[in-house]
Protein backbone atom coordinates (compact mmCIF):
# COMPACT_ATOMS: atom_id res chain seq x y z
CA UNK A 1 0.00 0.00 0.00
CA UNK A 2 1.26 3.26 -1.41
CA UNK A 3 1.82 6.06 1.57
CA UNK A 4 -0.06 8.62 -0.17
CA UNK A 5 -3.10 5.84 0.26
CA UNK A 6 -2.06 4.86 4.03
CA UNK A 7 -2.42 8.87 4.47
CA UNK A 8 -5.97 8.86 2.85
CA UNK A 9 -6.78 5.98 4.81
CA UNK A 10 -5.67 6.80 8.06
CA UNK A 11 -7.84 10.21 8.19
CA UNK A 12 -10.94 8.61 8.60
CA UNK A 13 -9.30 7.28 11.80
CA UNK A 14 -8.17 10.09 13.36
CA UNK A 15 -9.85 12.67 15.42
CA UNK A 16 -8.27 14.97 17.97
CA UNK A 17 -5.02 17.01 18.18
CA UNK A 18 -3.10 14.00 19.71
CA UNK A 19 -4.01 11.12 17.35
CA UNK A 20 -2.79 13.51 14.12
CA UNK A 21 0.36 14.57 16.12
CA UNK A 22 0.74 10.79 16.91
CA UNK A 23 0.31 9.93 13.07
CA UNK A 24 2.20 13.03 11.55
CA UNK A 25 5.25 12.07 13.78
CA UNK A 26 5.02 8.46 12.74
CA UNK A 27 4.37 9.22 8.83
CA UNK A 28 7.63 11.60 9.02
CA UNK A 29 9.64 9.05 10.95
CA UNK A 30 8.78 6.48 8.02
CA UNK A 31 9.54 8.98 5.30
CA UNK A 32 12.76 9.66 6.30
CA UNK A 33 11.79 13.42 5.93
CA UNK A 34 15.07 15.97 6.60
CA UNK A 35 14.91 18.56 8.59
CA UNK A 36 16.56 22.05 9.38
CA UNK A 37 14.42 24.64 7.88
CA UNK A 38 13.03 26.12 11.14
CA UNK A 39 12.20 21.97 13.15
CA UNK A 40 14.82 20.28 14.21
CA UNK A 41 12.64 16.98 14.30
CA UNK A 42 9.24 15.13 13.10
CA UNK A 43 7.80 15.97 16.54
CA UNK A 44 8.88 19.97 15.96
CA UNK A 45 7.38 20.18 12.20
CA UNK A 46 3.83 18.10 12.71
CA UNK A 47 3.23 19.93 16.26
CA UNK A 48 4.18 23.20 13.94
CA UNK A 49 1.77 22.34 10.87
CA UNK A 50 -1.00 21.44 13.09
CA UNK A 51 -0.88 24.53 15.17
CA UNK A 52 -0.61 26.37 11.76
CA UNK A 53 -3.52 24.39 9.99
CA UNK A 54 -5.73 25.06 12.78
CA UNK A 55 -4.51 28.66 13.27
CA UNK A 56 -3.43 28.40 17.20
CA UNK A 57 -0.60 29.90 19.41
CA UNK A 58 2.30 28.20 17.56
CA UNK A 59 3.70 28.27 21.15
CA UNK A 60 0.90 26.66 22.54
CA UNK A 61 -0.10 22.81 22.35
CA UNK A 62 -1.05 20.79 25.48
CA UNK A 63 -3.97 22.47 26.01
CA UNK A 64 -5.50 21.72 22.39
CA UNK A 65 -4.65 18.02 22.56
CA UNK A 66 -7.76 16.43 22.98
CA UNK A 67 -10.00 18.71 20.69
CA UNK A 68 -11.60 17.28 17.57
CA UNK A 69 -10.60 18.58 14.79
CA UNK A 70 -13.68 19.35 11.96
CA UNK A 71 -13.67 18.06 8.36
CA UNK A 72 -11.92 21.14 6.82
CA UNK A 73 -9.55 21.25 9.52
CA UNK A 74 -8.72 17.70 8.69
CA UNK A 75 -8.97 18.33 4.60
CA UNK A 76 -6.12 20.97 5.22
CA UNK A 77 -4.03 19.21 7.49
CA UNK A 78 -4.22 16.46 5.05
CA UNK A 79 -2.91 18.13 2.33
CA UNK A 80 -0.49 19.61 3.82
CA UNK A 81 0.96 15.91 5.16
CA UNK A 82 1.07 15.38 1.32
CA UNK A 83 3.01 17.89 0.55
CA UNK A 84 5.26 17.15 3.05
CA UNK A 85 5.70 13.38 2.39
CA UNK A 86 5.60 13.10 -1.12
CA UNK A 87 7.17 16.09 -2.55
CA UNK A 88 9.21 17.00 0.10
CA UNK A 89 8.35 20.55 0.43
CA UNK A 90 9.76 22.25 3.59
CA UNK A 91 7.30 23.43 5.98
CA UNK A 92 8.12 27.19 5.39
CA UNK A 93 7.22 26.87 1.72
CA UNK A 94 4.18 25.43 2.94
CA UNK A 95 2.69 27.67 5.38
CA UNK A 96 4.64 30.94 3.31
CA UNK A 97 5.81 31.70 6.51
CA UNK A 98 9.38 31.45 8.81
CA UNK A 99 10.71 32.77 12.23
CA UNK A 100 13.94 33.86 13.40
CA UNK A 101 13.34 34.20 16.80
CA UNK A 102 10.10 36.93 17.57
CA UNK A 103 10.59 37.99 14.34
CA UNK A 104 8.05 36.64 11.45
CA UNK A 105 9.05 36.30 7.39
CA UNK A 106 7.02 35.72 4.37
CA UNK A 107 8.98 32.79 2.07
CA UNK A 108 8.52 31.19 -0.75
CA UNK A 109 11.02 29.26 -3.20
CA UNK A 110 12.04 32.14 -4.48
CA UNK A 111 14.60 32.70 -1.17
CA UNK A 112 16.43 30.16 1.04
CA UNK A 113 14.52 29.25 4.42
CA UNK A 114 16.02 32.07 7.28
CA UNK A 115 18.19 29.96 9.60
CA UNK A 116 21.36 32.31 10.12
CA UNK A 117 23.20 32.19 13.28
CA UNK A 118 23.57 35.51 12.57
CA UNK A 119 20.30 36.54 13.58
CA UNK A 120 21.40 35.40 17.23
CA UNK A 121 24.33 37.73 17.33
CA UNK A 122 22.42 40.68 16.22
CA UNK A 123 19.84 39.73 19.06
CA UNK A 124 23.23 40.94 21.55
CA UNK A 125 23.85 43.59 19.27
CA UNK A 126 27.11 41.87 18.45
CA UNK A 127 28.53 42.67 22.13
CA UNK A 128 31.18 42.75 23.07
CA UNK A 129 32.61 44.22 19.17
CA UNK A 130 29.75 46.99 19.25
CA UNK A 131 30.11 48.96 22.41
CA UNK A 132 27.59 51.00 21.68
CA UNK A 133 23.94 51.05 19.11
CA UNK A 134 23.89 54.33 18.20
CA UNK A 135 27.90 53.78 17.00
CA UNK A 136 25.97 52.15 13.86
CA UNK A 137 24.66 54.19 11.36
CA UNK A 138 25.22 52.43 8.23
CA UNK A 139 24.53 48.57 7.54
CA UNK A 140 25.14 46.25 4.88
CA UNK A 141 23.54 42.37 4.60
CA UNK A 142 24.75 41.20 1.56
CA UNK A 143 23.11 38.16 0.23
CA UNK A 144 20.18 39.41 1.88
CA UNK A 145 17.67 36.73 0.37
CA UNK A 146 13.86 37.54 2.35
CA UNK A 147 15.80 40.44 3.71
CA UNK A 148 15.24 38.79 7.16
CA UNK A 149 18.99 39.67 8.74
CA UNK A 150 18.54 43.33 6.88
CA UNK A 151 15.12 43.60 9.18
CA UNK A 152 16.87 42.33 12.08
CA UNK A 153 19.82 44.54 11.66
CA UNK A 154 17.45 47.39 11.36
CA UNK A 155 15.39 47.13 14.66
CA UNK A 156 18.62 46.10 16.75
CA UNK A 157 20.34 49.66 15.19
CA UNK A 158 17.64 51.59 15.38
CA UNK A 159 19.94 54.68 14.10
CA UNK A 160 21.24 53.17 11.52
CA UNK A 161 20.55 52.79 7.15
CA UNK A 162 20.57 49.12 6.08
CA UNK A 163 21.25 48.69 2.76
CA UNK A 164 20.15 45.18 1.34
CA UNK A 165 21.76 43.26 -1.67
CA UNK A 166 21.01 40.28 -3.55
CA UNK A 167 21.88 39.21 -6.96
CA UNK A 168 18.50 38.12 -7.36
CA UNK A 169 15.45 40.24 -8.42
CA UNK A 170 13.15 37.35 -7.44
CA UNK A 171 14.60 37.38 -3.76
CA UNK A 172 14.25 41.23 -3.49
CA UNK A 173 10.76 40.69 -4.65
CA UNK A 174 10.24 38.87 -1.09
CA UNK A 175 12.71 41.29 0.75
CA UNK A 176 10.57 44.07 -0.65
CA UNK A 177 7.49 42.09 0.95
CA UNK A 178 8.81 41.46 4.50
CA UNK A 179 10.66 45.49 4.53
CA UNK A 180 6.99 47.19 4.30
CA UNK A 181 5.40 44.91 6.54
CA UNK A 182 7.50 45.98 8.99
CA UNK A 183 7.31 49.23 8.34
CA UNK A 184 10.45 50.06 6.98
CA UNK A 185 10.78 51.32 3.43
CA UNK A 186 12.97 54.25 4.78
CA UNK A 187 15.90 52.65 6.29
CA UNK A 188 16.13 49.17 4.55
CA UNK A 189 17.05 49.98 1.40
CA UNK A 190 17.36 46.99 -1.17
CA UNK A 191 19.69 47.08 -3.91
CA UNK A 192 20.23 44.45 -6.87
CA UNK A 193 24.22 43.73 -6.90
CA UNK A 194 26.31 40.68 -7.29
CA UNK A 195 28.13 41.20 -4.28
CA UNK A 196 29.78 44.80 -3.66
CA UNK A 197 29.06 45.78 -7.76
CA UNK A 198 27.12 48.12 -7.19
CA UNK A 199 27.78 49.48 -4.20
CA UNK A 200 30.65 51.61 -5.41
CA UNK A 201 31.54 55.00 -3.13
CA UNK A 202 29.24 53.24 -0.26
CA UNK A 203 31.01 52.82 3.24
CA UNK A 204 30.01 50.68 6.27
CA UNK A 205 29.77 50.65 9.71
CA UNK A 206 28.84 46.94 9.50
CA UNK A 207 28.70 44.44 7.18
CA UNK A 208 26.80 41.07 7.68
CA UNK A 209 26.74 38.07 4.92
CA UNK A 210 24.97 34.97 5.16
CA UNK A 211 26.51 34.10 1.69
CA UNK A 212 25.93 30.78 -0.43
CA UNK A 213 28.54 28.45 0.61
CA UNK A 214 27.80 24.76 0.60
CA UNK A 215 30.77 22.71 -1.55
CA UNK A 216 30.25 20.85 -4.78
CA UNK A 217 30.19 17.40 -3.03
CA UNK A 218 27.33 18.57 -0.50
CA UNK A 219 25.70 19.98 -3.15
CA UNK A 220 25.24 16.67 -5.10
CA UNK A 221 24.35 15.10 -1.68
CA UNK A 222 21.69 17.73 -0.68
CA UNK A 223 18.38 15.66 0.84
CA UNK A 224 15.19 16.71 -1.39
CA UNK A 225 14.37 19.32 1.03
CA UNK A 226 16.65 21.66 -0.16
CA UNK A 227 16.31 20.97 -3.73
CA UNK A 228 13.40 23.43 -3.55
CA UNK A 229 15.60 26.24 -2.54
CA UNK A 230 17.33 28.45 -5.40
CA UNK A 231 20.84 26.68 -5.76
CA UNK A 232 22.07 29.77 -6.33
CA UNK A 233 21.67 31.04 -3.11
CA UNK A 234 23.44 27.33 -1.54
CA UNK A 235 26.28 26.29 -3.86
CA UNK A 236 29.79 28.35 -4.21
CA UNK A 237 31.93 26.85 -6.14
CA UNK A 238 34.13 23.34 -5.18
CA UNK A 239 35.23 24.10 -1.49
CA UNK A 240 32.37 26.40 -1.02
CA UNK A 241 33.73 29.44 -0.69
CA UNK A 242 33.81 31.25 -4.05
CA UNK A 243 31.58 34.44 -2.52
CA UNK A 244 33.45 33.86 0.84
CA UNK A 245 36.30 35.03 -1.24
CA UNK A 246 35.42 38.02 -3.53
CA UNK A 247 33.27 39.47 0.22
CA UNK A 248 37.50 38.75 1.53
CA UNK A 249 38.89 40.52 -1.61
CA UNK A 250 36.82 43.44 -1.50
CA UNK A 251 35.31 44.20 1.87
CA UNK A 252 38.24 47.01 3.30
CA UNK A 253 36.57 49.40 0.23
CA UNK A 254 33.23 49.31 1.78
CA UNK A 255 34.47 49.64 5.47
CA UNK A 256 34.36 52.64 7.36
CA UNK A 257 37.80 52.73 9.90
CA UNK A 258 37.27 50.36 12.64
CA UNK A 259 34.28 49.04 10.57
CA UNK A 260 33.27 45.37 11.10
CA UNK A 261 32.69 42.13 8.95
CA UNK A 262 30.44 39.31 10.09
CA UNK A 263 30.14 35.97 7.76
CA UNK A 264 28.17 32.79 7.97
CA UNK A 265 30.35 30.12 6.43
CA UNK A 266 28.86 26.79 7.33
CA UNK A 267 31.13 24.20 7.79
CA UNK A 268 34.48 25.52 5.83
CA UNK A 269 36.24 27.09 9.10
CA UNK A 270 38.88 25.05 8.48
CA UNK A 271 39.70 25.06 4.51
CA UNK A 272 39.01 29.24 4.93
CA UNK A 273 41.97 29.22 7.65
CA UNK A 274 44.24 27.58 5.81
CA UNK A 275 43.41 29.51 2.49
CA UNK A 276 43.88 32.74 4.51
CA UNK A 277 46.46 31.81 7.11
CA UNK A 278 47.36 35.54 7.96
CA UNK A 279 44.10 36.84 8.56
CA UNK A 280 42.96 37.07 12.34
CA UNK A 281 39.32 35.45 12.23
CA UNK A 282 37.64 36.02 15.35
CA UNK A 283 35.30 32.67 15.63
CA UNK A 284 31.77 33.85 17.27
CA UNK A 285 29.94 31.60 19.84
CA UNK A 286 26.47 30.65 18.19
CA UNK A 287 24.09 27.95 19.56
CA UNK A 288 25.97 25.65 17.37
CA UNK A 289 29.36 26.39 18.69
CA UNK A 290 31.95 28.57 17.20
CA UNK A 291 33.35 27.35 13.83
CA UNK A 292 30.17 29.16 11.48
CA UNK A 293 30.44 32.61 11.75
CA UNK A 294 34.01 35.09 11.57
CA UNK A 295 34.37 38.23 12.50
CA UNK A 296 37.25 40.74 10.93
CA UNK A 297 37.83 44.42 11.41
CA UNK A 298 38.51 46.57 8.36
CA UNK A 299 42.45 46.97 9.62
CA UNK A 300 42.87 43.33 9.51
CA UNK A 301 41.59 43.05 5.69
CA UNK A 302 44.19 45.56 5.23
Amino acid sequence: MSRLHCLDTASSQLYTVRDWLRFAVSAFNEAKLSFGHGSASAYDEAAYLILHVLHLPLDTLNPFLDARLTANEKEALLELLHQRIEKRIPAAYLTSEAWLGDFHFYVDPRVIVPRSFIAELIREQFSPWIAEAESIRDVLDLCTGSGCLAILAAHAFPDAIVDAVDISAAALEVAQRNTTEYGLDSRVHLIESDLFSSLKGRQYDLIISNPPYVDAPSMDTLPPEYLHEPRLALGSGDDGLDATRKILEQAARYLKPDGLLIVEIGHNRSVLEVAYPELPFVWLEVSAGNEFVFLLRREDLD
